[in-house]
């Protein structure tokens, strides 16, 4: 009898531990910095040697852009095209949508690098409303990159990106709406002691090796 109620008990642990893996929250650490300052090469590598999950913005943007039957498609480009920042609600829907999709498919997979927001106010203020209670920030993972290093940058890969926005029109757009909207949502994160400031103009292995140091004190 003692047995059974025993077997009974362990038969239910798997299924609690898959209850609680459910109960938890994403773990999010925002990656921001100015186009071309690096951020979708550093998640790349932080994902071969951490346990994150890399979600762009921007690419899940694109991807929603150019999936057939989109309601949003249209204006999607339409935005990205003039460098402007997509309405906040478009966005984390994305997002949302993303994180539950991968925490379904494999439950240890709940650290998230978002790369690329908030960009804005409205986009932190979205978040807050939408998902505050539904997933933790843990810190903002900022690269800090000169704005004519990161043009640069950007002009040498739309060479081959094929990215609409990847020209000096539209560079010179989207370095003035980061400078004018989202640098002060990282200063906004810097007066709660949640910035961890990387020097991006440096080589790629370089600057990785400041992130491994970041994210090894972070746990």
């Amino acid at each position: 009898m003692i047995g059974g109620l025993f077997a009974k008990v362990f038969q239910r642990v798997p299924s609690l531990l898959y209850r609680v893996s459910l109960m938890m929250k994403p773990q999010v650490v925002f990656v921001l910095g100015g186009p071309g300052a690096g951020k979708g090469t550093q998640c790349s590598k932080i994902v071969e040697s951490f346990n994150y999950t890399h979600l762009s913005a921007g690419d899940l943007l694109r991807a929603e852009r150019a999936r057939e039957g989109s309601e949003s498609g249209q204006l999607i480009s339409n935005y990205i095209k003039e460098g402007k920042i997509v309405p906040v609600e478009i966005t984390i829907n994305l997002l949302k949508k993303a994180m539950e999709e991968t925490m379904q498919e494999d439950e240890k997979k709940f650290c998230f690098l978002i790369d690329g927001f908030p960009r804005n106010k409205d986009n932190l203020e979205g978040w807050k409303k939408v998902m505050e209670d539904k997933a933790d920030v843990k810190f903002v993972l900022f690269f800090d990159c000169g704005n004519e290093v990161c043009i640069d940058r950007c002009l040498e890969r739309g060479k081959s990106s094929g990215r609409s926005d990847d020209n000096r029109e539209s560079l010179e757009k989207r370095i003035q709406t980061y400078l004018q909207s989202t640098r002060p949502i990282i200063d906004l994160y810097e007066e709660s002691g949640k910035v961890r400031t990387i020097d991006a103009s440096r080589c790629v292995d370089e600057v990785f090796a400041d992130v491994k140091a970041v994210l090894k004190k972070e746990g």
